[in-house]
């Protein structure tokens, strides 16, 4: 299974911010969209990723206000990414390594969506039910 198919089980659209929107602007737009991180674009372009753990490790932890803390002082960087072609092991991989849980997909230079780590987790999961059924048919010859 790759990325495409997986995006094309989840809404359409993208919901980002940007670096000069205040933290606490981002965290109304988490909260609303009920999603754990935004891409941070500036002029269209992928600048950063803001998430909630962002919000919990700079913000909380370093005793700066949300309401004055901007998205660009405290987004992570850089920004790992995938294309809508990549296989979705390759998501888990990259996900695991960089103790990431979300990733922008991109086309071309925009980003076309996002994959949670959950999304990852759901698309194996349905992989291997595929699997396992197709290898039950095949040991007991009854049709797939």
């Amino acid at each position: 299974m790759d990325v495409k198919h997986v995006l094309q089980h989840k809404p359409a659209g993208v919901w980002s911010t940007s670096p000069r929107s205040t933290v606490y602007e981002a965290l109304e737009l988490l909260a609303e969209k009920n999603v754990g991180a935004l891409p941070v674009l500036e002029e269209g372009r992928l600048v950063g990723m803001f998430s909630e753990r962002d919000y919990a490790r700079k913000v909380i932890l370093r005793g700066r206000s949300s309401k004055e803390a901007t998205v660009g002082e405290l987004m992570s960087t850089p920004v790992y990414t995938v294309g809508p072609n990549e296989p979705i092991e390759t998501c888990m991989q990259l996900m695991t390594e960089r103790h990431i849980r979300h990733l922008p997909v991109i086309e071309g230079d925009r980003v076309v969506g996002m994959i949670s780590i959950g999304d990852v987790g759901k698309a194996i999961i349905a992989d291997q039910r595929v699997v396992i059924r197709d290898l039950e048919s095949y040991i007991t010859g009854a049709p797939g």
